[in-house]
C-alpha cells in the first residue's frame, strides 16, 4: 500500500511533467480596406508572472515543422525553428498578452503561414 501511495504522489506531481508554453489565442483589428492600413494583433500565451514574464519581456516564438523523408523509410524529421519574437504588453499569473516584436526574417525558413499562429511554442528570450 505504501508503494502505491508513493507512486500516486509521484505521478500527480506537476514538477515531473515538462510544460509547453504556446500561443493559445489571437485577436486582431477588423480590416477596413483602407490603403496602407496596419492591422494590429494581440497574441495570448499561457506563460505569465509565475514563469518570470512581466511587461516588456520579450518571448521567442518557435514552430515545429514536421517533414517526411521519402529516402529514409518515410521517417519524419521534426525541426523546432524560431519564427519571431513577441513583446509582452500585459502579464497575469499564468498568462500574458503580447504583440509582434520586430524580427530579422532573413535567416528564417519559408513557412506556409508567415505570421504567428495558435500552437506556436514560446519561451523567454535570453539574448
Amino acid at each position: 500500500m505504501k508503494h502505491f501511495i508513493l507512486l500516486a504522489t509521484l505521478l500527480m506531481s506537476t514538477s515531473i511533467y515538462a510544460r509547453s508554453f504556446v500561443i493559445f489565442s489571437m485577436v486582431q483589428d477588423l480590416p477596413m480596406g483602407v490603403e496602407n492600413e496596419v492591422i494590429r494583433k494581440n497574441y495570448y500565451v499561457n506563460m505569465g508572472a509565475g514563469q518570470g514574464v512581466k511587461k516588456n519581456s520579450v518571448l521567442d516564438v518557435f514552430r515545429i515543422i514536421s517533414v517526411q523523408n521519402p529516402y529514409d523509410s518515410k521517417k519524419r524529421v521534426n525541426y523546432k525553428v524560431k519564427v519571431g519574437k513577441l513583446k509582452v504588453l500585459h502579464s497575469s499569473d499564468e498568462a500574458s498578452i503580447a504583440t509582434v516584436e520586430e524580427y530579422d526574417k532573413e535567416d528564417t525558413p519559408i513557412f506556409e503561414l508567415p505570421q504567428f499562429m495558435i500552437g506556436d511554442h514560446v519561451s523567454i528570450n535570453v539574448d
